[in-house]
């Protein structure tokens, strides 16, 4: 008897299954999820908060299962816990290394009440598998208009908190001497990075947000140190992923998620390779440099003691 252990392959019904509603809804959330994670993907580097994101998600897994036990969807509990850690996490932590302590001390907790809420469910398997690897394909029309609303008060608030959340992410010693108040600004960029991180798990998982919120981000900044241009590369990688992996998953029978994941980490990987290439080209042009100096040097010692026998050395 012969059993099919690996459903992959290509589908030759790929352009109609782009063409469903539910690839519809797949297309706008994962532009939306882009979007605002290209917003914060720059200043979660910057800050040096990528363990708060990487945390938050976590946070809100005992969220999720926590409302279906409630019987209340599990994106409002998983939206309640983020913004609620990330409240906490900001007001506890002013500086990176307080935000790594209050980060820990909230998820150890968080994780223990998720372990809580786990052993009182009775039927909670697909819920918590939606949370740790995200199922794009699912979002529905409610969820689309939620995340447009959540983006609209993102790119809004990241407008008005520009100019001093860049100073204080770029030097927060500095900024809190001349007057900016930097926990208010961490308060409110936690709570930013709360929404985004409830949107995002939505799209990829817990598991693998780190790959749509942090790396291109980090890729955006191997390209360009200016802020504006750094989002909108990372906006530009995160639309890539997105659009390329859900393409690719209609065509092969692929996750979506580990798609995009795949693609943002592989852009990274190509991005990273090549800002190694013209250092190393550099470094040894330079070392050549300097091996010629050092060859004319010597033959114009050499010159110079063979015409004086009193030199040192000869």
């Amino acid at each position: 008897m012969t059993q099919t252990i690996v459903a992959m392959g290509y589908q030759d019904n790929w352009v109609q299954i782009l063409g469903s509603s539910f690839m519809r809804n797949a297309w706008l959330g994962g532009t939306i999820v882009a979007l605002a994670a290209g917003l914060m993907g720059y200043f979660i580097v910057v800050r040096n908060s990528s363990f708060a994101a990487h945390a938050l998600a976590h946070i809100g897994l005992p969220g999720a299962t926590g409302a279906v036990l409630l019987g209340l969807p599990a994106a409002v509990g998983l939206g309640v816990f983020c913004v609620g850690g990330a409240l906490v996490i900001g007001a506890l932590g002013k500086r990176a290394t307080d935000r790594d302590v209050a980060t820990g001390t909230v998820l150890a907790f968080a994780t223990g009440l998720g372990l809580f809420f786990n052993s009182l469910a009775t039927r909670n398997s697909s819920t918590l598998t939606n949370v740790l690897f995200g199922n794009l394909l699912a979002i529905t029309t409610d969820q689309l208009l939620g995340f447009l609303g959540l983006l609209v008060v993102l790119a809004a608030s990241i407008a008005f908190i520009y100019r001093p959340l860049l100073f204080t992410s770029v030097n927060s010693q500095v900024a809190e001497a001349k007057g900016v108040p930097v926990r208010g600004l961490s308060i409110a960029f936690m709570v930013l990075l709360g929404i985004t991180i409830t949107m995002a798990v939505q799209a990829v998982g817990t598991l693998l947000l780190f790959a749509l919120v942090v790396t291109p981000a980090a890729t955006a900044l191997i390209v360009t140190a200016r802020p504006i241009r750094a989002m909108a590369v990372s906006a530009a990688i995160g639309l890539v992923s997105v659009w390329l992996g859900l393409t690719a998953s209609a065509m092969f029978n692929l996750p979506p998620s580990f798609v995009i994941v795949t693609i943002a980490c592989g852009i990274w990987l190509v991005v990273w390779a090549g800002s190694r290439v013209p250092r190393r080209r550099a470094r040894s042009s330079a070392q050549s440099r300097v091996s010629t100096n050092v060859n004319v040097h010597v033959q114009e010692s050499g010159a110079a003691a063979a015409r004086d026998p009193g030199l040192p050395g000869r």
